[in-house]
């Protein structure tokens, strides 16, 4: 059988922790900074968990080995 590939936008949106866990950066933060609070920038560059049980099956099928 040969390897699944892996989704390569999915790559580089999704992390997979250690536990398993899937992590993803809040969209927004590419331009117009200026008229955003400095609080809403530093909150939208930390990791936050993907919340959705559905979110979460679709992302570990577009990425098969956890990359």
């Amino acid at each position: 059988m040969p390897k699944m590939k892996s989704h390569s936008g999915a790559k580089k949106r999704f992390h997979i922790t250690g536990s398993g866990e899937l992590r993803r950066m809040k969209g927004s933060r590419g331009h117009n900074k200026t008229k955003k609070k400095r609080r809403q920038l530093y909150a939208m560059a930390e990791m936050h968990p993907v919340q959705t049980r559905g979110m979460r099956k679709k992302v570990k099928r577009l990425l098969p080995y956890g990359v």
